[in-house]
């Protein structure tokens, strides 16, 4: 016989549906949860508003890291391993679904979850968006209701046991990976594995940039940090070039160079970058800015503007060769 069971939390009741196994896993700041979860209306019909095995990956939260939604912590630290229960919870505990499952679907169309809402707190947020571009959502968000949570836990693993996300590290462990990561994305480039390195780059980066988004830009500590982010991109799109991703060398270049109009080794990838894609008079410009800024770039320089003469000569005359056919062909 099913049994409902009283968490000590005010408003949230609990109802285990199958059993799990062992004791009450220990918990630390770091700990992850992975689990499955339902999320459904306390209405007759029970409708689901969320599952989790629809976009076919199982959901992770991390203990101590201010998830949007706490009281899913409380829940998942009532349960046991392969436990599957379900929660019943007031209003007080799901003002916030809402933003939290708009945050969910978008990361499961491969979306930003954060579009639009970078560097606000959730509550502000909350109240400023007219919709979250769902309908359930929205109504969610305009009558406020007692919710139902049906979770089954997988695993919980302690802090070491994992590879950290980069969100979930504190500032400390960022600090510390960024060399790691730059260290392994260089022993990839050796070995040529470009797409590889570029991901560890752009991880060094993302950690950075979080810590940047802390400080007031233009003062020392950010302008540290900034020091740190510049190899980083300009390795990055080292990466890039090999790869044949020419648009997204210019793109970050060009970010870098608002920045930093003086370094001439951005202007070096970016004039590589529009040579490779025919945009001749933008390429022979940043080469110019390269020999200007670092007269000992400027052997590399000459080396590229003559290969970069001898492409467009070639390109030339094949469109004129093809311009013809298409005259001669039109005339027939």
């Amino acid at each position: 016989m099913e049994e409902t069971y009283l968490l000590n939390v005010e408003g949230v009741k609990k109802k285990i549906l199958h059993g799990g196994r062992g004791e009450l896993p220990k918990l630390q700041d770091g700990s992850k949860f992975t689990f499955h979860f339902q999320t459904l209306k306390d209405d007759f019909e029970r409708t689901v508003i969320d599952d989790s095995r629809e976009a076919g990956v199982p959901m992770e939260i991390i203990v101590g890291k201010m998830f949007k939604l706490e009281i899913w912590e409380t829940l998942l630290s009532s349960m046991r391993i392969g436990e599957v229960a379900e929660f019943w919870c007031d209003i007080i505990h799901t003002g916030m679904y809402a933003l939290v499952s708009r945050g969910m679907r978008r990361i499961a169309e491969g979306r930003d979850p954060l579009e639009g809402q970078k560097h606000r707190c959730g509550m502000g947020n909350m109240f400023d968006y007219h919709s979250t571009g769902y309908d359930d959502l929205d109504e969610l968000q305009r009558t406020p209701q007692p919710l139902i949570f049906i979770m089954e836990l997988f695993r919980v693993e302690d802090p070491s046991a994992y590879k950290r996300d980069t969100w979930a590290m504190s500032k400390e462990e960022k600090l510390a990976a960024v060399p790691v990561l730059h260290s392994e994305g260089n022993r990839l480039v050796l070995r040529r594995e470009f797409a590889q390195a570029a991901a560890k780059y752009q991880e060094a980066v993302i950690c950075l940039r979080n810590l940047q988004a802390k400080e007031k830009p233009w003062e020392d500590d950010w302008l540290k940090l900034e020091s740190l982010v510049t190899p980083l991109v300009l390795n990055y799109c080292q990466c890039q070039l090999e790869l044949g991703e020419y648009y997204e060398v210019l793109e970050h270049t060009t970010e870098l160079l608002q920045k930093h109009n003086d370094n001439a080794k951005a202007y070096f990838k970016r004039a590589k970058a529009h040579a490779a894609v025919w945009n001749e008079r933008e390429a022979r410009e940043d080469f110019q800015r390269v020999a200007h800024l670092d007269p000992s770039m400027a052997a590399a320089v000459k080396k590229e503007l003559k290969q970069l003469g001898e492409r467009m000569r070639k390109k030339h005359v094949e469109d004129r060769k093809r311009y013809q056919g298409l005259f001669q062909s039109s005339q027939g």
